[in-house]
């Protein structure tokens, strides 16, 4: 010892190198060098996930030491994840004290929120950016799905359920036909993308599904049909949060495994039932809802005509309890034969389906499939909206040129981040998008 002089002094002989013992890790754990059962069943696996880091220390040498012990690669796929990055894509670091520590994001935000924020939108090999905001909507997903379950736990009832697992659903309304096709048709697009390791984008459609088609727009409509006593949608709503539930658990494992118990407790048993959502089915969505894109059309106008009203009301900041009359026109009948739907859903008072209805201080909304015509009335001062569009207007003009003059500034777009460049793109588009609105909504006013 260059310290103490001492000569009785050697190295431990039973220590290796981390990234050796790493290495050994895939057969050495399952009872190796002993011929075990796990060793038999679950050597070789099928997928590594890891990060591009650490690809020479630690998975070539799992390869070099599978081959050397077990005479087989340990996998035959590695995934390639990116690192997590904070929201400016900066690396984490304690120095720089950006680290999110995922104990405390557990505790405030829920075991689920953090998975499917650190997965959602990620693709292989490219860094992803966790941000508190990105937690949040996380979190907010997660509520969003025990809100629908209580939602229709509650609408399920005492009646006949039979037939809610899918052979004997009722698809003799629009909105029932549409929703199981959009259901079966994300099944196949969730599995075809997790066929081709974009986890992040299967995600993201399943939450775009959920969300954005099953809770703001079917629930939506089912309201209004079990308001008139139909009791049809009870068995697609259980049909079609059930399979929700099924396509989310790799993502969300706790919260679907626990909303689907009390869901399951609820309905009759039809086929085989395990005794957990883990050892349930995946859906493949065989039938990718052949033969219903009658029905995804009308519904899809359906949705279409009520945004563009809704749009509309906010724009001009219309009181909810407020109804505004209009004039729809559209090829076939759908829209007609969901005329309620639209009142109730859009906030309409008279509803009228004819070229020829007058209607007073209107703005037109011509849309790709349909022509909205909305009465104002005394709902909005005219002579106020168009000042103050004109106003925002100006601004805009403004904001516009300015962002205009910084992208065509060679400086700038050659020496800042990309992403900086593409974000003042981004916002150029939007703003573009927004005058543009606003100008039609002055040529309604007269203005």
């Amino acid at each position: 010892c260059e310290q103490c002089g001492s000569t009785h002094i050697r190295q431990d002989e039973d220590v290796l190198d981390t990234w050796f013992s790493s290495g050994l890790w895939p057969h050495s754990t399952l009872g190796w060098p002993e011929a075990t059962e796990d060793l038999a069943y679950f050597y070789p696996t099928s997928v590594m996930e890891t990060a591009y880091d650490i690809l020479f220390f630690w998975v070539a040498r799992m390869v070099m030491l599978g081959l050397e012990n077990m005479d087989e690669v340990p996998f035959g796929t590695v995934y390639i994840a990116g690192l997590v990055r904070d929201a400016e894509g900066a690396k984490m670091s304690k120095t720089r004290g950006n680290v999110i520590d995922p104990i405390e994001a557990i505790e405030q935000y829920g075991t689920d929120a953090l998975r499917f924020a650190l997965t959602t939108g990620t693709t292989p090999g490219n860094d992803t950016r966790l941000s508190e905001s990105k937690l949040e909507a996380a979190r907010n997903f997660a509520n969003k799905l025990w809100n629908v379950e209580r939602f229709v736990l509650a609408s399920l009832g005492d009646g006949d359920l039979a037939g809610w697992s899918g052979a004997a659903l009722p698809r003799t309304h629009r909105e029932d036909r549409w929703i199981i096709a959009r259901t079966e048709q994300t099944a196949a697009r969730v599995n075809e993308l997790l066929g081709g390791w974009a986890v992040g984008e299967a995600e993201r459609v399943l939450h775009d599904f959920v969300w954005g088609e099953f809770a703001d727009w079917y629930i939506e409509l089912a309201k209004v049909r079990l308001r008139s006593g139909d009791d049809d949608p009870r068995r697609v709503l259980a049909y079609v949060l059930e399979a929700s539930l099924r396509m989310l658990h790799p993502f969300m494992p706790f919260v679907t495994e626990e909303l689907w118990q009390h869901l399951m407790a609820r309905l009759p048993k039809e086929g085989d039932r395990p005794e957990t959502i883990m050892l349930a089915r995946y859906p493949l969505g065989e039938a990718a809802g052949n033969g219903e894109e009658g029905a995804v059309a009308e519904v899809e106008l359906l949705i279409e005509v009520v945004r563009a009203i809704r749009n509309v009301r906010a724009e001009f900041k219309i009181e909810p309890a407020r109804l505004l009359d209009a004039v729809v026109t559209a090829p076939g009948d759908a829209l007609a034969e969901e005329a309620e739907a639209i009142r109730q859903l859009a906030r309409v008072g008279t509803l009228a389906f004819a070229d020829d209805a007058p209607l007073e201080h209107a703005v037109r909304l011509v849309l790709p499939r349909a022509t909205i015509t909305l009465a104002l009335g005394d709902a909005v001062d005219v002579g106020a909206e168009r000042t103050r569009l004109a106003s925002e207007a100006a601004d805009a003009e403004r904001y516009l040129a300015g962002l205009t003059a910084r992208l065509g500034n060679a400086q700038f777009t050659g020496r800042a981040p990309e992403e900086v460049v593409e974000r003042e793109r981004e916002r150029l588009e939007q703003g573009t998008a927004r005058l543009e609105r606003i100008r039609e909504l002055l040529t309604e006013l007269g203005g």
